[in-house]
């Protein structure tokens, strides 16, 4: 039995691992392209210099794990006007707080007089709004499958509860289809795919289906410790060599196969698919976000407000997606995997956590913040 504090980054397990997968790819002409789906594995590939370790037989490709790095400009615009209405409390999460929108961000606000709150559970969102009953609690929610359930849990309380004056900006969306747009992009390379932890944890492993049968790419879901990594690792090559794909948990003290079966009622209960989604770097991905279902329009934000919304866009000169990007800032390249943070030119320069200019540089899970702390 492991010892979930030590035995995962004992040394001679990890220096094993490594001769394991160099020699398993020992013979391939080239290096093999994994990519990594959740932004905590980016982190832990930094972190424990495993990109140094292999690098000589894997490519780590950083996909667009994180939450907060794929939310589109307008996204984040429509969340500052919220957050200028009268008596409205707009309340989100801390890294959403400093994601620059086309012309301010949420924390500058604040700083101009909105009422902006940063909350570390969707729960806090009760006590904020039996403490402020004459307002409009504005919750602006993001996250992948690993947080919806919580969004979801808010709802069902505050039904529960009685309580009137909280409504939603939901931007949920789903891991599986930015991974398949990238897939049908032609000039995509990709050999393998290290399956996020946290969201399997709720979903479990169908949503990877599509990946592992259609395109014939191996999916292993894995941990956040050194051994889990490089264990996953290990077994991509095996697939890889052995000329199969599929769908295999290496990291089954968290993971089963079916997920989180009461998580994924609750998901339902008050969720469903939206036709379409904007990602930064990567456009509108059909069936790729959630929306409130019809029957909770009246604490839909979006909803509510949608004249306000349009109005504003409209207003701005950004409606029907023309908002320009800067142009330097790689984040939308990176997040496709396209390119490494440090191969941006902004990176570590005009760019950094005190002064962010892209959204993989805000967010503590963005690749570009993985490797200014831990790149050298």
């Amino acid at each position: 039995m492991f010892d979930i504090y030590n035995d995962f980054k004992e040394k001679e397990r990890i220096v094993k691992l490594v001769s394991l997968i160099s020699e398993e790819l020992r013979d391939r002409n080239r290096k093999i392209k994994i990519m990594e789906i959740c932004g905590g594995h980016t982190h832990s590939i930094m972190k424990y210099g495993l990109n140094k370790m292999l690098k000589d037989s894997v490519d780590f490709i950083h996909g667009p794990g994180c939450p907060v790095c794929i939310m589109p400009i307008a996204r984040i615009d429509i969340a500052i006007y919220l957050s200028r209405l009268e008596n409205v409390i707009l309340a989100t999460y801390g890294d959403m707080m400093r994601v620059p929108g086309s012309k301010s961000s949420l924390i500058k606000e604040r700083g101009n007089g909105s009422d902006v709150r940063m909350i570390y559970s969707p729960i806090d969102i009760i006590k904020l709004a039996k403490d402020n009953e004459n307002k409009k609690i504005i919750f602006y929610a993001i996250g992948f499958e690993t947080t919806t359930p919580m969004t979801a849990a808010l709802i069902e309380q505050a039904e529960i509860e009685g309580i009137k004056n909280i409504y939603f900006y939901i931007n949920h969306v789903l891991v599986p289809p930015p991974i398949e747009a990238i897939l049908d992009s032609c000039d995509s390379e990709i050999d393998g795919f290290i399956g996020p932890g946290h969201v399997s944890v709720i979903t479990g492993t169908e949503i990877y289906k599509n990946i592992a049968d259609k395109y014939k790419k191996p999916v292993v879901i894995s941990g956040f410790e050194p051994f889990d990594m490089l264990m996953s690792i290990l077994m991509i090559a095996k697939q890889i060599n052995g000329g199969f794909s599929k769908i295999e948990i290496g990291y089954k003290r968290a993971v089963e196969e079916k997920g989180n079966k009461k998580a994924q009622d609750l998901i339902d209960k008050y969720f469903e698919v939206r036709d379409n989604f904007e990602w930064r770097g990567l456009g509108y991905i059909p069936k790729s976000a959630l929306r409130l279902k019809d029957k909770f329009k009246h604490i839909d934000a979006e909803n509510l407000f949608d004249g306000y919304i349009s109005k504003n866009l409209n207003n701005n000169n950004q409606y029907n997606n023309k908002i320009i990007e800067n142009e330097i800032c790689k984040c939308g390249e990176i997040l496709k995997g396209k390119l490494k943070p440090n191969e941006c030119p902004l990176f570590n320069k005009l760019c950094t956590p005190e002064n962010p200019v892209g959204a993989c540089m805000v967010s503590q899970e963005g690749a570009c913040a993985a490797y200014y702390k831990y790149y050298n």
